[in-house]
């Protein structure tokens, strides 16, 4: 019996029946540990902290639960139009994903969802929540905007949800989160979710949350990276660096591949190099206009490129169960960054590749990294383009170059496009200048409206059926 089979359905753990049959339409019959571990406890209302690395299904993990309680629960009432749940995310990536996997296990039931995030005007956010939503999924400060406005009525919210709590610290999000939940004075649900658990988000949840369970996918002290992701750790030095990573970009079995770069403009001049040697490539970064990062993930995503050159902060919550290979093209500032970067990879029981190319000049930080996460590569070896042992490593056929056929048009994020958009993308991002920290720059999010199912009350889309749980 497979690990995979020994895993419980959602139907076995008591999920309604309607959300069922939405997920076996996607093909998702059997939980992941963490959601196995979280369903049970947050189907019956109670306050928890979900802990897992990324990739491991913590969206479905809280969305279950909550499209459940929100859709049939005793003690929620009556769906009116008005929010019955609340998800905070940290980034408009992350809460346009998160909304689009409750609309999916949501097709089956009237629930509706709204995703709010700034870079867009105010009103089109105000007329969908005049529309009547059921539960809204947004960043921080947009979602305190319009609740200080008055559109945004958090009075009837029996479920609250923190995604990426650790993210949301790093961002600077910590203020407008306290004030959020400082607004929900009535009894309701809460459920923190967060890859890590330092000081200020465990402070966190020990004032706000109601004697939370704290639920843990793994062991303490397991890896914090993944099993299923292999790492090659070489040393490059700067001005072979695009060589080594066209030749990664040709290796056997490679799909979708993000490839990280700690500026923006290196983000941008990557991709443009990248689409000077013939790759298909988008790109991801601060610099850009919401238009053209939303152009370039949806390429990304549909597989019209299969390339991404990001930044880390753009690339926060971008959450794709078919990234094959990461490449650190520089190396991360710290080791949390360098987990989150490679977690792209090797996700939902799929097998991954994490490399990273460290330069001469960043051989000290690399150490740090490999002495806090205990990797025992302190001195990773010095290999070119044209070392055997990186082609044998990563599996590059023999007849691999440094191009791979005529130049093509970075989607997005080249430099180009940098200096066309720079400017109007400040305009989304200087909104609320001076209360965040390294984060400002994703703090007001764009909306995406969420479909609208016409009822009246709760009805039941199935004819009354319901796998209820005893």
């Amino acid at each position: 019996m497979t690990a995979e089979s020994q895993q419980p359905t959602f139907e076995e753990l008591g999920v309604a029946a309607e959300l069922c049959d939405a997920l076996a339409a996607e093909g998702i019959t059997r939980t992941f540990a963490i959601q196995e571990l979280t369903l049970p406890i947050a189907l019956d209302g109670r306050d928890l902290i979900g802990q897992a690395r990324t990739g491991m299904g913590k969206t479905f993990g809280f969305g279950i639960p909550l499209l459940d309680r929100v859709f049939d629960a005793a003690d929620v009432a009556e769906l009116d139009g008005t929010p019955r749940a609340l998800v905070v995310a940290p980034t408009r990536e992350l809460a346009s994903q998160v909304s689009d996997d409750l609309r999916r296990a949501a097709a089956f039931t009237p629930v509706r969802v709204c995703t709010i995030y700034g870079g867009r005007p105010f009103e089109e956010q105000i007329k969908a929540l005049d529309n009547g939503v059921d539960v809204v999924v947004g960043t921080p400060g947009r979602l305190l905007d319009l609740h200080k406005r008055g559109n945004l009525d958090l009075s009837q919210v029996a479920i609250l949800v923190l995604d990426e709590a650790d993210e949301m610290l790093d961002l600077g999000f910590f203020p407008d989160i306290e004030k959020l939940l400082a607004a929900l004075t009535h009894q309701h649900q809460t459920m923190l979710f967060s890859a890590t658990m330092p000081g200020p988000v465990l402070t966190l949840a020990r004032t706000f949350l109601n004697k939370p369970v704290h639920i843990r996918a793994e062991e303490v002290g397991a890896a914090q990276t993944h099993s299923s992701t292999k790492q090659v750790i070489l040393q490059a030095h700067r001005m072979n660096k695009d060589d080594i990573t066209a030749r990664i970009l040709q290796a056997k079995k490679r799909g979708k591949t993000i490839i990280f770069s700690r500026t923006k403009r290196s983000a941008a001049q990557l991709a443009d190099n990248l689409s000077r040697r013939g790759f298909h490539v988008a790109g991801v970064h601060g610099d850009l206009g919401q238009g053209a990062r939303e152009k370039s993930l949806r390429a990304f995503r549909e597989g019209k490129v299969d390339i991404l050159v990001a930044t880390d902060v753009a690339a926060r919550g971008i959450d794709i169960d078919d990234v094959t290979h990461v490449i650190n093209y520089q190396t991360p500032d710290d080791p949390m960054t360098y987990v989150h970067r490679i977690g792209r990879t090797g996700r939902a029981g799929n097998s991954g590749t994490a490399v990273t190319l460290v330069g001469y000049d960043e051989l000290l930080k690399w150490q740090a990294i490999n002495d806090e996460l205990g990797l025992d590569i302190p001195e990773p070896p010095q290999w070119f383009s044209t070392s055997p042992e990186l082609f044998e490593a990563l599996d590059i056929p023999e007849s691999a170059q440094d191009s791979v056929g005529p130049a093509t048009s970075p989607v997005g994020g080249g430099a180009e496009a940098m200096r066309g958009n720079g400017r109007n993308a400040a305009g989304d991002r200087g909104k609320r200048r001076g209360s965040r920290g390294k984060g400002k720059a994703e703090h007001d999010e764009r909306s995406s409206r969420g479909p609208r199912s016409g009822r009246g009350g709760r009805g039941n889309t199935s004819g009354g059926r319901r796998g209820r749980r005893s």
